[in-house]
């Protein structure tokens, strides 16, 4: 997933980022609110953690202007701020989740799970089934047709990004924007190795071939049989 994080204490945000990349995720982090909204507001993200305290632009008319310009993105707030009145005030100026520091950094994934989950109508966001191939996000291990399949770290941000567009051609730049966190470069063939090499993998061995290159367009993961 690609997660937005507002944050200006940098030991938090160190440790939020620290965790979440582990955790194989993208992350764009930016100190204040108004560098915050013209992220949110400019790019595509699964969810967005937001501080309330910022410098420049505060949280709450961070995530405010953000719901006025129809920006759906799912916000859990992180703030040491811990009042009912200020849990309140958040779940209404438009946040899905509000958790309070300090905080649990297992409680924090849980509950982007549940946020993505219910924003995607995915049963189970921590784990992914397309046919015969199933992901298990927090044990980070793949499975087709009962045969585990040992993937690269980069390799299993990126079978995740695609099981989660499971049917949809994504292009190069979409894979870049939500798997790397470098700005896409168009002279670069990373995108083309790693697919290569997770379709190698994925299809080894079976009939179906799962993972497919879309002259001119991308790539996609078949769900249909």
């Amino acid at each position: 997933m690609r997660i937005l994080h507002v944050e200006d204490d940098k030991d938090i945000a160190s440790f939020v980022i620290k965790g979440l990349k582990e955790a194989g995720h993208v992350v764009d982090h930016v100190e204040n609110g108004e560098d915050g909204l013209h992220r949110a507001l400019t790019e595509e993200y699964d969810v967005a953690i937001i501080d309330l305290m910022l410098p420049k632009l505060d949280g709450l008319s961070l995530i405010t202007e953000m719901r006025k310009k129809g920006r759906k993105t799912p916000v859990i707030i992180l703030s040491a701020k811990r009042t009912v009145d200020d849990r309140v005030r958040g779940l209404e100026e438009g946040s899905d989740d509000y958790l309070t520091k300090p905080f649990a950094f297992a409680e924090l994934i849980a509950r982007i799970n549940a946020l993505v989950r219910r924003a995607s109508n995915i049963p189970d966001a921590a784990h992914l089934t397309v046919g015969d191939l199933s992901i298990d996000l927090p044990a980070r291990r793949v499975v087709r047709a009962g045969q585990t399949i040992d993937l690269q770290p980069r390799e299993f941000a990126l079978l995740e990004y695609l099981m989660r567009n499971a049917g949809r051609v994504v292009s190069k730049t979409m894979i870049m924007e939500h798997v790397w966190d470098y700005n896409f470069d168009p002279q670069t063939n990373v995108v083309e190795t790693r697919v290569s090499r997770l379709r190698d993998k994925i299809n080894r061995g079976f009939d179906r071939q799962l993972i497919e290159t879309v002259r001119g367009a991308g790539y996609v993961l078949r769900k249909d049989p």
